[in-house]
């Protein structure tokens, strides 16, 4: 039953490549990317290459945390692959199912993945809460005129976003009960020394991010500005729960910054950054995943 699970598994895999591959338009990515200055497109890639290690750290948290005893490179590894299948994919496939596949054939126990994972997960939230919170409140994004929401619930989305996350650090400071129980799994939870790494560790990465599409979009807008619409961006992506963000990034941006830059440019300036950010790591980790795969022993956990 095992053997047609994973079979089942493969195939899964494989057309969600496919598919995600046939989405993408490869002659306007090449001619956008052909039409770059070297320059931005070393400083995006450079940029990538900062956010892309940073984010592999987070699961050394988990390990940290949990005492598990994998070798760092190897964790790095697992939190590579999944966090590129992630953004590709979605997080069913990236975030969760290749965590608890890869791990597994690393040895590690279900309960022990699940704490990997949900730290990782809180890391990267958490620091969302953080710089979100910061930039909405106090750099609010250039909105279009006419805009529903506007600069002021901009603002107080960024004042609840900000006490969200001091409300973590201030319950990992203060808990004197050090386990949380859920749907009977028990939780760690995490010091504040671990907590204020993780917020800043978090927000970090998505610095980097907007960071990438600042240089995509060759600095003709405020970095603030692209920060803070990149994070707008996230939560429309999330709530159509279309892998990748297909047409979401793209119409955000739109949105957003056609009263500062023409259409074409900001279109442009996308599909640079999912070249970079998204589509050539994806290569890699592919790439990676298939040697995992084959390195496998026969008698580990997952079989």
């Amino acid at each position: 039953m095992k053997k047609f699970a994973v079979a089942g598994f493969f195939l899964l895999l494989g057309w969600l490549l496919l598919t995600q591959a046939r989405a993408v338009e490869w002659d306007q990515v090449f001619a956008s990317l052909a039409h770059y200055p070297s320059a931005f497109l070393l400083g995006a890639s450079t940029l990538t290459l900062l956010s892309l290690a940073l984010y592999s750290s987070f699961d050394l948290l988990g390990r940290h945390h949990t005492g598990h005893t994998l070798r760092a490179l190897a964790v790095m590894r697992v939190t590579f692959i999944s966090y590129v299948f992630n953004l590709n994919l979605g997080s069913l496939v990236g975030a969760v199912a290749l965590r608890y596949r890869l791990y597994s054939r690393l040895g590690l126990d279900t309960a022990t993945i699940t704490q990997v994972l949900s730290l990782s997960v809180l890391t990267n939230w958490a620091g969302y809460s953080l710089l979100a919170g910061v930039i909405f409140a106090f750099q609010t994004p250039a909105l279009p005129p006419g805009w529903r929401v506007g600069s002021t619930g901009l603002q107080w989305a960024g004042f609840v976003l900000l006490a969200v996350a001091l409300l973590y650090l201030l319950l990992c400071a203060l808990s004197r009960q050090r386990r949380l129980t859920l749907r009977g799994r028990h939780y760690g939870i995490p010091s504040w020394r671990l907590a204020a790494l993780q917020l800043a560790m978090g927000a970090a990465n998505w610095l980097l991010m907007g960071g990438v599409m600042f240089m995509a979009l060759q600095q003709q807008i405020g970095f603030t500005t692209v920060v803070g619409v990149l994070l707008l961006s996230v939560v429309a992506a999330l709530i159509s729960r279309v892998p990748a963000g297909l047409g979401v990034l793209e119409a955000v941006f739109v949105v957003l910054l056609s009263h500062l830059l023409p259409r074409n440019e900001v279109l442009a300036s996308i599909l640079v950054y999912r070249a970079i950010y998204y589509l050539a790591p994806l290569v890699l980790a592919t790439v990676l995943y298939l040697v995992a795969e084959s390195r496998a022993s026969p008698s580990s956990p997952s079989q």
